[in-house]
């Protein structure tokens, strides 16, 4: 416009030639419909450019709004991701706990637990298989069963039929001989049930349980019903013997009355029959008939009071307590000892057994079977020590039994002098199976039972004194009314 303006001013001022003017109005023109034409063109592009900034505003929110809902869903995403992390150390925490503490229960099992491939190579190995064999896990792992334990009552080949069946396998009491002594195991395999068809996925469980105690126990009960039974069986008999021992001892008797010159009706008969009885008598004592009728009756009240020690030890009633004389009770003890012990060994006719007893000494309420079973066991461990082919025996083999009176106890001591007890095995000597002596000699159940008897039936106490060499002393101390009154101080 500006320009028009001033182009029109220049016509009117110079009058110039018409056609420079007419071609400076069209140029003039045409400049105005171009800018005409430019700034329509500007409008619309600024249109056009204000709708496409709006439109790239719609579609950057919508775009910002889609990043954001990728964010929030990637969030989410990484969220329960390290949920799932944390579950996954979480289980698996607790399956290595699972497994520790499987592993703690199996090896806290004192039987031999081992673990079998369908190979028969082991693929675990508790720690009760450690102790008894020696071998590490790492060292048996891998190896084959047979090998591992050699022992093993059962081949490669039944094994593997064993799991393949997938049937257990049971063999009771096997024994073997550990340290010269028979042991006894239970064998139960139980093949592995994982419900997969592919051979190699299973195996089996191999164990092995130490039954000896339980074997000891099974034959000593069987033992006791035998020794029962024996002990019906001798009363029964002494019972039988009892009568012609009788009659012998009593028809002994007559015949020394009969023959005795102090009885004035056997002169009287004798004259009758015109017979000098001093000369018959000098005949009888030429001849030692008096010494044999003496001897006759000396082993017939011996055999007598061997019967009525038979008797009163077979008593059914052992637990069945009453006043008891205890010398008398040492004193058959001895005589059963001794009568045994000469079968047994011909070296313990030369043990002398010495008592000292008081002729005051008190009786006690307690059971006389079991107090003799005790004196039994004890004289017998001190006989068998003192002819032991392991020790020289003394110039006198010699068992002191000595008793006496302590407030409202009574003490009774057995003292031998034999090889006595090492220091090693004090402390056990009481246990049950606890033994020093060779296989078949002794089952270590005599103290132990003795132990049982003073301690839990009678409330008493029992205890050893020995030094290595030098002999052994048991001492014994008992309530007189049957029930502790004191504090024990042996």
């Amino acid at each position: 416009m500006v320009i028009f303006v001033s182009a029109l001013s220049s016509c009117e001022a110079s009058n110039a030639d018409g056609e420079t003017s007419l071609s400076l109005l069209v140029i003039i023109a045409g400049l105005l419909i171009v800018q005409t034409i430019l700034i329509a063109g500007l409008q619309r592009s600024r249109l056009k450019n204000k709708a496409a900034r709006s439109l790239l505003k719609l579609h950057q929110k919508e775009l910002e709004q889609k990043i954001q809902d990728r964010t929030q869903s990637l969030n989410q995403k990484n969220t329960e991701l390290e949920n799932a992390v944390q579950s996954h150390k979480l289980i698996a925490t607790q399956l290595q706990d699972t497994k520790r503490h499987l592993q703690t229960m199996i090896n806290s099992v004192p039987d031999i637990l081992v673990g079998v491939s369908a190979e028969g190579k082991v693929t675990y190995w508790n720690i009760a298989a450690f102790e008894k064999t020696g071998i590490s896990f790492d060292k048996a792992l891998g190896t084959h069963i047979t090998s591992a334990l050699p022992h093993l009552p059962i081949s490669a080949e039944q094994l593997e039929d064993i799991i393949k069946r997938q049937q257990s396998f049971v063999n009771r009491q096997l024994q073997q001989i550990e340290n010269e002594e028979p042991h006894f195991y239970d064998l139960r395999i139980y093949p592995l049930i994982s419900g997969l068809t592919n051979s190699h996925n299973s195996g089996a469980v191999i164990q092995l349980k130490d039954v000896t105690k339980r074997v000891q126990l099974e034959n000593m009960m069987i033992q006791n019903e035998k020794m029962s039974s024996l002990g019906e069986l001798a009363a029964g008999i002494a019972h039988e013997i009892n009568n012609p021992l009788g009659i012998i001892l009593h028809n002994v008797q007559n015949i020394i009355r009969r023959t005795s010159s102090e009885l004035s009706s056997n002169k009287e008969i004798a004259q009758k029959h015109q017979l000098d009885f001093d000369a018959f008598s000098q005949y009888l004592r030429e001849r030692d008939i008096p010494q044999f009728l003496d001897n006759i009756k000396e082993a017939g009240e011996r055999a007598g009071n061997i019967v009525n020690n038979m008797l009163e030890f077979s008593h059914s009633n052992h637990s069945e307590k009453n006043w008891v004389n205890i010398p008398k009770l040492v004193d058959q003890a001895i005589e059963f000892n001794r009568n045994a012990g000469f079968a047994e060994h011909s070296k313990m006719y030369d043990i002398k057994v010495v008592t000292h007893f008081s002729a005051d000494f008190p009786s006690i309420f307690a059971s006389a079977a079991e107090l003799q079973q005790v004196f039994l066991n004890l004289l017998r461990n001190a006989y068998q020590a003192l002819v032991s082919d392991d020790y020289k025996q003394p110039d006198e083999m010699r068992v002191e039994i000595s008793g006496y009176t302590k407030k409202s106890d009574v003490i009774i001591e057995i003292s031998d002098n034999g090889p006595g007890i090492k220091d090693t095995n004090k402390d056990h000597i009481f246990e049950p199976f606890f033994t020093t002596k060779d296989i078949g000699k002794g089952t270590g159940l005599g103290l132990s039972v003795s132990y049982f008897i003073i301690t839990e039936h009678h409330k008493g106490k029992i205890s050893l004194s020995s030094q290595y060499g030098k002999g052994a002393t048991f001492k014994i101390r008992l309530p007189m009314a049957g029930e502790r009154q004191i504090a024990l101080d042996i």
